[in-house]
C-alpha cells in the first residue's frame, strides 16, 4: 500500500509539471572572451635616416653627411636592452674647411662610419618610451685631405659613446625613434688636429620592428 502510494505521487507530480509547462531550462550562457596577448621573443631590428658631422672647434672644418643606421637589438626586460648600431654615410659627404686653408677637394671621396655597442635604459608611459644609449663605439673617416690630393689618410677613433632618444609605438610589434647620440668628444682625432677638440655626432630617425 504504502509502495502504491508514492508511485501515484510521483506520476501526479510529473503529470502536473507536463501541463504547467514545467520543463526545466539550462540558462545558456555566453563563451568568456580571453584577450589574446602577443608575445614577443625580444629581439628586435630597425632602420634609420641620420644626419651625422664630425667638427673641428680650433679651425672650425666640418665633415657633415646624411646616412643610414641599421639597429639589432635584445630586450632583457622592459627597462633595459642591449643594441648594436652600425650608422654609414650615403652619398655626397659635405667638407667645410672652416679657418683652415681651402682645399681643392671638390671630388672628395672618403667614408664616415660608426659602428657601437650600447646598453639601453628605457622608462615607458603608455605608447611613449624615453631611452638612453651608453656604451663603447668607433667612427671612421677614409680619405681624410692633408694638404690636397693625392695626399689623404683614413683615421678612427673609439671611445664611449652615449645618447638620449624618444620613442613612440605605433603598433604592438612597431614604434618609430628620434634619438641623438654622441659619437666622440676629444682632443685630436686619431693623431691629427692633437691640439683641438673634435666632436662627431649624429641625430637620426628610425623604425623598429619587435619579434
Amino acid at each position: 500500500m504504502k509502495h502504491t502510494t508514492i508511485t501515484l505521487l510521483t506520476v501526479i507530480t510529473l503529470t502536473s509539471l507536463g501541463y504547467g509547462g514545467g520543463n526545466i531550462e539550462v540558462p545558456q550562457t555566453e563563451p568568456v572572451q580571453v584577450p589574446q596577448v602577443v608575445a614577443f621573443t625580444g629581439f628586435y631590428v630597425g632602420v634609420g635616416v641620420s644626419k651625422m658631422s664630425l667638427r673641428n672647434d680650433l679651425s672650425d672644418e666640418e665633415f657633415s653627411a646624411n646616412g643610414v643606421m641599421l639597429q639589432v637589438g635584445y630586450e632583457i626586460n622592459p627597462y633595459v636592452a642591449i643594441e648594436g648600431r652600425y650608422t654609414k654615410h650615403l652619398g655626397k659627404l659635405d667638407y667645410d674647411h672652416g679657418k683652415a686653408p681651402s682645399l681643392s677637394i671638390s671630388d672628395y671621396d672618403g667614408d664616415f662610419s660608426n659602428i657601437a655597442l650600447y646598453v639601453k635604459p628605457m622608462y615607458s608611459i603608455e605608447s611613449f618610451q624615453i631611452y638612453g644609449l651608453l656604451g663603447y663605439g668607433t667612427v671612421k673617416l677614409t680619405n681624410i685631405p692633408l694638404g690636397g690630393a693625392p695626399i689623404a689618410a683614413d683615421r678612427s677613433e673609439s671611445a664611449f659613446q652615449w645618447g638620449l632618444g624618444l620613442g613612440y609605438e605605433v603598433l604592438d610589434n612597431t614604434s618609430i625613434s628620434v634619438d641623438y647620440v654622441r659619437f666622440y668628444n676629444g682632443d685630436g682625432f686619431n693623431g691629427r688636429a692633437t691640439q683641438a677638440n673634435i666632436v662627431s655626432d649624429a641625430w637620426t630617425l628610425a623604425v623598429s620592428y619587435k619579434f
